[in-house]
């Protein structure tokens, strides 16, 4: 049987106390015998010997046996060890005050050894109990407050995710619906013969369809459902020369300071969405400061055992952190909790579409990095993103250039199985100047590579009805016309084309709803390279 192990404080100012009790205490196992004839020091003394059990005398000078009682049971560190009051008074009003002050035993001197030992090691033997009971309910109460912040952070994940499935479906078929209005609305326009008035109303009407257009890239970028055009990135001067667009979006009373760390890391990102990103971001920032405060933009690096944001835990790889934060107002708790969630806002009716921030998240989560807000009411609101660290050679930033619609005499086959998206697809290629074939699936369009006809570009939706998926055709054309030219379209092509969330290097993709003008562009630029393009 194991003994517990006791360490006993014995108080007491005759030090013959010592030898009669340790005499007996000394030899017996698992008892630690500490001395002291201090009884001032009682507090101190229990804690330096880390005593399970205090034996003290009642008749001494200065502070006697009661006050001694006084003393530990005022003190938390010691209110619950055991005391044993000695005695040479066997009066019963002497052992009603000690047990009323909070002594555990009284004994009288000088009692059995062998008793003496009995009741030390009953009391420290309950001091122990009780406290590893403590221990025990304080340990389960702090893994039923850990659990309850998984259960909410896991109830939170999923809401998220449900979202995200609801709102990428609603976004593809929106981008379909805008292509099918948009595409329309460009063919009147090339067709002519309407007047200045006429014209006015199309243009708006075009306005709104790029307006819905920038809505549903938001709502697939929240749900993760946008393949990303990513390329190694130096974020220095593409954070720098943000400094600009910045400003104008703040307006004259907001100040932009820029706080960039030398020798940042380059990452893998898809730019444009990283400046959609911080955007948003921006414009949020100047809601919350009433367009007049101080907006920040941090970037640092954050080596691999780093602590991540927003408790994410220590990070196992480099990355990236870009800070943005603002002087406005800030978030109370319920709010911040909710401030991703996408239509969330608390903005007045008409004044914010609440995708904002639930854009940046979906396009940092897909991007392989963390994302965390900080805010005080108040203090302000900050928002942190880390992006992976990447070793790769960054690329040459793409210019963006509007240019004018540009057609030519080769052979498009469009496949597309929504007809009115189709439709006015091969209206407008044909206004181009194209030859364009057309099919409703990639079943048919297979058909008609295989009986011999010549193309020079396949314009593929991505997903098709049928047995033959758009990947399969694509890759019958590359086989039969190793010359001809591939571009997908999409309004959602999860799972399809990308790959982690990312485009493989040498498939192009356009997203729906697209112009005259970008496809014009993307048509000829892919048929002037004159190299086939490669299969997903």
């Amino acid at each position: 049987m194991t003994v517990p192990p006791c360490s006993v404080l014995l108080i007491d100012d005759e030090a013959m106390a010592e030898d009669l009790i340790g005499y007996h205490l000394s030899r017996q196992q698992g008892i630690r015998l500490r001395y002291h004839d201090r009884a001032d020091d009682a507090v101190a003394l229990c804690q330096q010997t880390e005593a399970t059990v205090v034996l003290v005398d009642l008749r001494m000078p200065g502070a006697d046996g009661f006050d001694v009682i006084g003393m530990l049971r005022a003190a938390p560190e010691t209110e619950q060890v055991p005391i044993i009051l000695l005695s040479s008074e066997d009066d019963a009003d002497i052992k009603a005050r000690a047990f009323a002050l909070g002594a555990n035993d009284y004994l009288v001197k000088w009692p059995d050894a062998r008793e003496l030992e009995a009741r030390i090691r009953y009391h420290s033997a309950a001091y122990q109990a009780r406290r590893q009971r403590d221990a025990a309910f304080l340990e389960l109460r702090q893994r039923e407050e850990e659990l309850r912040a998984s259960q909410a952070a896991l109830h939170q994940s999923q809401k998220m995710e449900a979202i995200g499935q609801l709102t990428g479906g609603v976004a593809h078929d929106f981008n379909n619906v805008l292509q099918i209005i948009g595409g329309n609305l460009q063919l009147v326009k090339m067709m002519g013969g309407v007047n200045p008035q006429g014209m006015t109303r199309i243009d708006n009407a075009l306005a709104g369809v790029e307006r819905g257009a920038r809505l549903a890239q938001h709502l697939l970028a929240f749900a993760r459902r946008q393949p990303l055009q990513s390329t190694v990135v130096a974020l220095e001067p593409v954070l720098a020369n943000m400094d600009d667009m910045l400003r104008r979006v703040l307006g004259p009373r907001a100040l932009v300071v820029a706080d960039i760390a030398p020798q940042l890391w380059n990452t893998e990102v898809d730019i444009g969405q990283l400046n959609n990103a911080i955007l948003n971001l921006a414009i949020n920032a100047r809601d919350a400061m009433n367009g007049e405060g101080t907006l920040t933009i941090r970037a640092r690096n954050l080596p691999a055992g780093s602590p991540l944001p927003d408790h994410h835990g220590d990070s196992g790889a480099d990355y990236v952190l870009i800070e943005i934060a603002d002087t406005g107002q800030g978030m109370p708790e319920e709010v911040r909790l909710r401030a991703f969630e996408p239509f969330f806002t608390t903005k007045p009716t008409g004044q914010g579409t609440g995708l904002g921030l639930s854009m940046a998240y979906g396009f940092v989560k897909q991007s392989g990095g963390e994302i965390a807000l900080q805010s005080t009411p108040g203090a302000g609101t900050c928002v942190q993103i880390c992006l992976r660290r990447s070793l790769g050679k960054p690329t040459a930033l793409p210019t963006t250039t509007t240019q004018p619609l540009s057609g030519g005499a080769e052979t498009i086959l469009v496949v597309e199985d929504e007809e009115a998206v189709r439709d006015a697809t091969v209206g407008l290629l044909a206004a181009l100047g194209y030859n364009v074939l057309s099919s409703a699936d990639a079943e048919q369009a297979a058909r008609l590579i295989e009986e011999g006809a010549h193309i020079d570009l396949l314009f593929s939706d991505v997903i098709m009805p049928g047995k033959v998926s758009s990947l399969e055709l694509s890759r019958l054309v590359q086989r039969k016309l190793p010359k001809a030219q591939v571009l997908f379209t999409s309004g959602y092509a999860e799972g399809v084309l990308a790959h982690d969330g990312k485009l493989p290097p040498g498939v192009h993709l356009l997203h729906k709803p697209y112009t005259a003008e970008v496809l014009s562009a993307r048509i000829r630029h892919l048929l002037r390279r004159g190299v086939p393009a490669t299969a997903a």
